[in-house]
């Protein structure tokens, strides 16, 4: 078991998952470019989110330690965290996405933001990320446009 798992395991209630992952957009077709702007796309707006509460240096403390727990997992994530040293620094993060299947890319960002709303549940508290992070979940996901064909 990786230090994320049992991370995730001893601070989260399985009642409290995130909504806001993108396997679904990856298990759609999208390749790894695509999940990579759309992972980008959800830092940009938590970081919007949030700096008014936490500043740009505490989302920055907790992406960088979202980051250090999801490489347990996912090891090529390690070489984002040079990149995440700055506030809003997601390039590389986007690079590291992009290198890899659209699947392991999505696997890997699901797993970091979990950890990275579990950090957040355990400094603010549940009710208030919820609050302040309804605006990430609610956006729609950047990817390929689905057409239902159902009759």
């Amino acid at each position: 078991m990786s230090h994320a798992e049992a991370f995730r395991m001893v601070t989260q209630p399985e009642e409290s998952k995130i909504v806001k992952n993108l396997g679904p957009l990856a298990a759609s077709g999208a390749d790894a470019g695509q999940v990579a702007d759309a992972a980008v796309a959800v830092w940009v707006a938590i970081d919007a989110a949030l700096s008014p509460v936490i500043g740009a240096r505490g989302i920055a403390a907790l992406y960088q330690r979202a980051l250090h727990l999801a490489s347990a997992e996912h090891p090529w994530l390690a070489a984002v965290y040079e990149g995440a040293l700055q506030p809003g620094g997601f390039a590389s993060l986007r690079a590291a996405l992009s290198c890899q299947t659209g699947l392991r890319a999505a696997a890997a960002h699901d797993s970091m933001l979990q950890t990275f709303h579990d950090l957040l549940d355990n400094l603010i508290g549940q009710l208030l990320t919820q609050r302040l992070l309804q605006v990430v979940w609610d956006q729609p996901p950047s990817g390929p446009a689905v057409q239902d064909n159902s009759p």
